[in-house]
């Protein structure tokens, strides 16, 4: 889980490893997605191995789920390796207060 706020982006990085906790290879280059593209977007690096994600909406209870699906099978076949992360989007601080005037009216 990763909690962030509405006006923060954050790098991520993938590190593969098989059962044992070696490094592993994948086929292809991974993709990424986010569940809800209005409230977080992703920017995946050339490679796949790491994305950006950027905050986009406002601060909610749910949190975004993002994922990333790798061909874990380095043959001609696919077999799909997936990460999850869940990201909640909490309130930024406060930077501006805005002033809005009633409509004046005259004076009894």
């Amino acid at each position: 889980m990763l909690t962030m706020t509405a006006t923060q982006k954050c790098d991520l990085t993938l590190e593969i490893t098989d059962s044992k906790g070696n490094p592993a290879s994948v086929d292809g280059v991974p993709v990424w997605s986010s569940a809800d593209e209005t409230r977080l977007s992703i920017e995946a690096g050339a490679d796949g191995l790491t994305a950006t994600i950027v905050a986009e909406g406002p601060a909610t209870t749910q949190p975004v789920q993002v994922s990333v699906t790798a061909d874990a099978d380095l043959g001609s076949g696919v077999k799909p390796l997936v990460g999850l992360l869940d990201v909640t989007i909490v309130g930024a601080e406060a930077t501006v207060i805005a002033i809005t005037p009633g409509t004046p009216t005259e004076q009894p």
